[in-house]
């Protein structure tokens, strides 16, 4: 689950960690009283669950509180990535000498927290560790021994040469990895984490994305998600217990079981297509998850065409096979459906299918190509 910057600043200062005054505003009037209880100049920052704010227009200067009203409600109901503006951080601007990146991360590779930090901070991390890895010094926490102080040095002397910077930093550091643990956090970072001319070190920018399975344990978390900022779709899956990730293709993906899912879009991959999403409806055939399904992946107008790809192990086929035949009377998809039906009574699946006017393929492979080539795919094999 994602919070926004306002909500990681808050849970970094309870930590002890130095992040800049600020609140949060709805209106470009609350911008301004803001900027007038701060002073001086401000930044006006829009809080959305996406990155790329600065250069879609959404994090500006403003000198005065009018200035700051002005930028506000530009800011404000403007869309970045497809989710509207409808909060702004407005918080002190800081004079900076130099930039850096500090985060941490669960690392599934080594199944241990990974600690990432550069000197070149302020813009994208990935594009760094892209084009200059040897920028990015990584340091994995062993479980056993855990996150010492002498780690928060050997971090903190990669972005610092003046050994009062350094403890500083380390300090940082450490009350980071702190509130990292105590949130049950999958991802926590700061970019950039600044120096002023006169030496101080300021965390200028704050991203907290907690853990999901963890979230009954942190009412507080679950208490700042904000449903505005989320897409309909993610929402929409979440309420329906339904597992899913927005992708960049144009074949929606409905399958049953994660691992499937996963062996679907590499499939979907090797034929030239590509997936939409990764969806796992589980082993339920309740019709209303499948209509949901429909709903989800038939909401981004890139979807071209639809996979449906059972395998009935656990789960019935003939169960599914009800599930799809109920949601499709209640909603008919405006793109082509492929479906792959085999496992557990597909025989009897088949036929539910046949008689609702729908037909359905037996192999993964044979299912992929034809959507594919559906969605105006493939490599022409």
């Amino acid at each position: 689950m994602k919070i926004h910057e306002y909500q990681a600043k808050e849970i970094f200062a309870e930590h002890g960690i130095p992040v800049p005054d600020g609140k949060v505003a709805s209106t470009a009037g609350e911008a301004e009283k803001i900027a007038r209880e701060i002073g001086g100049g401000v930044v006006v920052k829009a809080q959305v669950h996406v990155g790329g704010r600065g250069k879609a227009g959404g994090v500006k200067l403003a000198a005065t509180p009018e200035e700051a009203k002005e930028k506000a409600a530009a800011i404000l109901g403007m869309e970045i990535k497809g989710l509207p503006v409808k909060k702004v951080l407005v918080t002190r601007a800081m004079e900076i000498a130099s930039e850096s990146y500090v985060g941490l991360l669960l690392d599934r590779g080594s199944k241990r927290i990974t600690w990432l930090v550069s000197a070149s901070g302020g813009v994208d991390i990935e594009e760094v560790a892209r084009t200059s890895p040897e920028k990015i010094r990584r340091l994995t926490v062993d479980p056993l021994v855990g996150f010492r102080w002498y780690h928060a040095l050997r971090l903190a002397s990669a972005l610092y040469d003046d050994r009062g910077q350094i403890k500083a930093a380390a300090s940082i550091i450490t009350k980071l990895h702190k509130a990292f643990v105590d949130t049950d956090s999958s991802l926590a970072e700061i970019n950039p984490l600044i120096t002023t001319p006169g030496g101080e070190i300021w965390a200028v920018d704050a991203k907290l994305n907690a853990d999901d399975s963890a979230l009954f344990r942190q009412e507080e978390i679950e208490a700042m998600r904000d449903l505005d900022a989320e897409a309909p779709a993610e929402t929409l899956a979440r309420e329906k217990g339904l597992s899913y990730v927005p992708l960049d293709g144009e074949i929606g993906c409905v399958v049953n079981g994660a691992g499937l899912a996963m062996a679907t879009m590499d499939v979907i991959q090797h034929h030239g297509g590509s997936p939409a999403n990764f969806l796992d409806i589980g082993g339920s055939s309740n019709p209303e998850k499948v209509v949901a399904a429909l709903d989800i992946v038939t909401a981004e107008s890139h979807v071209k065409a639809i996979l449906f790809n059972i395998f009935g192990g656990i789960t019935r086929c003939d169960d599914v096979a009800e599930g799809i035949r109920q949601a499709f009377e209640t909603k008919e998809p405006s793109v082509p459906v492929v479906i792959r039906l085999t496992g557990t009574n597909e025989e009897k699946g088949r036929r539910i299918l046949t008689e609702a006017g729908y037909s359905a393929l037996t192999t993964m492979d044979e299912a992929v190509r034809e959507v594919v080539s559906l969605a105006g795919g493939g490599k022409g094999e």
